[in-house]
Order: structure tokens, then C-alpha cells, then sequence
């Protein structure tokens, strides 16, 4: 995935790729793109205190977004595809045992991002 960038049409010009999304092969990566900013954009103008982070082990399972707010820790998958199964990665519920985790999609990424 190209670095995030807060506009998609940015990365689309760098890349020069203006497809239509039914032709796209990195849909799923302008979909990781667009709701991590614009949860930044939420965090900013509500004024919620969170630091974010990607998460990855070196067997490269992985979660797309973590916030951390106080002594809690949220993790959130993002899946375009709403059919896919999508569960919590097994080392980071090993390790972080009280985290929440959330799939967010097409169906609720509205209350993630407003």
C-alpha cells in the first residue's frame, strides 16, 4: 500500500490511475486509505484523545487499525467486501486479551468515520 494520504484522488494522480472501482486492483487499499483518514478527521474534530497505530507480526498477520484512548485498546479490521469472514488475528488476541475488535465495511463505516 502506497503511504496514506488524506485525499485519494492525490494518490490516484501520483499513481495515474482513475479507473472506475469495478476495474481497480487496489480497491481494498483506497478503502483502508479513505477510512483512516477520515477517522483522523473524526479524532481531530471531536478533539478524541488517541494515538493510532497499524499492527503487524513479523508472520504477517495484521490489523489495519488500533487506537489506543486511555487504558484501552481498540482494534479494527477494514474489509471492503463485506462477504469475507474477517475474525480477530490469534497472536494479537493472545497478547492483548482485553482489546476490543471490530470489522468495519461498507455496512457500518459510517459510525466509525462520523
Amino acid at each position: 500500500m502506497l503511504e496514506s494520504f488524506y485525499d485519494n484522488g492525490i494518490r490516484n494522480g501520483i499513481i495515474n490511475n482513475f479507473n472506475r472501482l469495478d476495474s481497480r486492483n487496489d480497491v481494498g487499499d483506497l478503502w483502508e486509505n479513505y477510512l483512516a483518514s477520515e477517522r483522523v478527521k473524526k479524532q481531530n474534530y471531536q478533539k478524541i484523545k488517541t494515538n493510532n497505530y497499524f499492527w503487524r507480526t513479523y508472520d504477517q498477520q495484521e490489523l489495519d487499525w488500533l487506537e489506543e484512548k486511555a487504558s484501552t485498546l481498540a482494534g479494527f479490521e477494514f474489509k471492503w467486501n463485506e462477504n469475507k469472514k474477517t475474525k480477530i488475528p490469534t497472536a494479537f488476541a493472545k497478547a492483548y486479551p482485553e482489546a476490543t475488535f471490530e470489522v468495519i465495511n461498507k455496512s457500518n463505516y459510517l459510525d466509525f468515520i462520523m
